[in-house]
């Protein structure tokens, strides 16, 4: 599922505090890139646990925030609103890190060579995979 979710975001002393209304969540981080970072990564993570509700438009968004998150001293609702996209099969994908078996062949040279080299042939496949799938 993609989707693209309202978020507040509020800078609070030395941290960007981030709101997300759609899921009832906080985060923060250090600066404006890494608080916005920081609420793509909740958005997935809480994914991984409980199915994403549609996006919400800003106007419930905003509802959403004064009910739920704004205190006396400290109001999300006030804070700049942006849009944060997530791609949960792309995330999911991300997290999935576990190796699988895959036979290789190789010209008998070409791994005596590697092996010579102190190479670790399945690091080097998955560093060329990597490069030629971007």
């Amino acid at each position: 599922m993609r989707g693209v979710y309202p978020v507040f975001i509020k800078h609070d002393h030395d941290m960007y505090l981030a709101y997300i209304p759609d899921i009832d969540a906080m985060t923060q981080g250090k600066d404006l890139y890494e608080a916005v970072e920081m609420a793509r990564d909740l958005l997935g993570t809480h994914s991984l646990n409980h199915e994403l509700p549609e996006p919400s438009d800003t106007d419930q968004a905003m509802k959403t925030a004064k009910e739920k998150a704004d205190e006396e001293d400290f109001a999300f609702s006030d804070g700049f609103l942006t849009l944060v996209d997530i791609d949960t099969i792309e995330y999911q994908h991300k997290l999935n890190t576990r190796s699988v078996r895959r036979n290789v062949s190789l010209p008998a040279w070409l791994n005596e060579k590697a092996d010579a080299a102190g190479l670790n042939v399945s690091r080097v496949l998955q560093e060329a995979l990597i490069e030629k799938l971007r």
